[in-house]
This record gives C-alpha cells, structure tokens and sequence, in this order.
C-alpha cells in the first residue's frame, strides 16, 4: 500500500459519508429555517419548537432516502472487499 493510496482510499471514505448525510442535513435545513422563519412572523420565540419538526423530517427523509443510501454503502463495501487481496499486495514479492 502506497501513501498515495491510502489518501485516496480515506477520500473515497469521507466523500461517501458527506453524500450519505446530505439528504437529512439539507432537509433538517429546510425545515428549520422554515420554522424559524415563521417563529419570526408570529414573534414565538419557543426554543424548543424546531425540535418536534425536525425530528419527524429528518426521519421521514431518511425513511425515504434509505434504499438508495443502503445501495451506496453496499456498493463500496462490495468493491472493498472483492479488492481486498490488490490492498495487502506485498511490495517488492
């Protein structure tokens, strides 16, 4: 394994976390900045208002998003481990 590799493999690695979490990030997003908006339209300023919301929009876009983040991670753990023998290849034998 080369140090170039290895850069490249942890950058494969936390690209796919970023992609996994931008749908619930970006819909938690949305919705608080919907809630917020409309706690300053109506001058409610409850604290723990945005948490019921976003909670339940987080859960449903994860709800909705989980076929398509179980075929991503499955897809890079397929090719993980079927190139893993190409990993511990030893230098030099």
């Amino acid at each position: 394994m080369t140090q170039d590799f290895v850069v490249g493999f942890a950058k494969q690695a936390i690209e796919l976390a970023l992609l996994l979490s931008l749908p619930m990030l970006g819909i938690g997003l949305a919705v608080g900045l919907a809630v917020s908006i409309i706690q300053t339209a109506t001058q409610i300023q409850e604290q723990t208002l945005t948490f019921i919301p976003k909670i339940v929009s987080i859960f449903l876009a994860l709800l909705f998003s989980f076929p398509w983040l179980m075929d991503k991670m499955l897809r890079f753990t397929h090719t993980v481990l079927t190139e893993f023998p190409l990993y511990i290849r030893l230098d030099g034998s």
